[in-house]
């Protein structure tokens, strides 16, 4: 009985040599190509976390220029970002904040360049897509009705449906097409919701055209009027 079972193990250890001839530098292959993928996928996150954390630091400085109202300081300290966090998720929000501030101090040209880098390169799409909409109002103050409605073309974020359609409505108005314009806000109207304060500024856009919706028209405890 025990020559018997020498024999079996003996018979299954001789498929095994064969099957890992056969097999086993394929396996091993796999094994190492599964180990390297793990690695650099650990890796990867390493170094995006290590990106993140060293982008933070400039992101404060921007920050604090800005506050400070050292705009070059801030344009300077972007530039780094920009070299060398292009795709970190602060680098496009220190961008927003930089070109924000020069166009509140009348430097048109350096605001867009800013936001056309945003639009174009920023890591999160929400950032990409505010870039477009504030494109499209710097192109509207200077009358470039064309440009303008280009840059809200390319918004291609649903979350920013309602702002697009705003500034459409703005656009349109800007042409002295009152129509497209209340339509345009009709529907900005439509999908912001109750609680933004935003939607009471369209709402106003709607009653300065004539068309304000009849809950902004309303009492204001909701109550009907006798």
């Amino acid at each position: 009985m025990a020559q018997q079972l020498d024999l079996e193990e003996q018979e299954q250890i001789d498929q095994l040599k064969a099957f890992w001839k056969q097999y086993g530098n394929l396996i091993t292959a796999v094994a190492t190509l599964v180990l390297l993928a793990f690695a650099g996928w650990n890796g990867w996150n390493w170094w995006q976390r290590e990106q993140a954390a060293k982008a933070a630091v400039v992101f404060e400085q921007v920050d604090q220029a800005l506050q400070g109202g050292s705009l070059d300081k801030a344009q300077t300290l972007f530039g780094e970002m920009k070299d060398r966090f292009g795709r970190a998720t602060l680098t496009g929000h220190a961008g927003l904040l930089l070109a924000r501030s020069q166009a509140e101090k009348g430097q048109i040209e350096s605001a867009a360049g800013v936001l056309d880098w945003v639009a174009g390169h920023a890591a999160d799409k929400g950032h990409r897509a505010l870039a477009q909409l504030r494109l499209a109002g710097l192109a509207m103050d200077r009358a470039d009705w064309v440009q303008a409605g280009k840059y809200l073309d390319a918004v291609d974020d649903p979350a920013f449906k309602a702002l697009v359609n705003d500034r459409r409505g703005d656009l349109a108005m800007g042409q002295g097409q009152r129509e497209a314009a209340v339509s345009a806000w009709q529907k900005a109207h439509a999908d912001l919701a109750e609680t933004l304060e935003y939607r009471r500024v369209v709402e106003a856009k709607l009653a300065a055209a004539g068309a304000a919706p009849a809950a902004a028209s309303a009492p204001a405890d909701g109550k009907e009027q006798k």
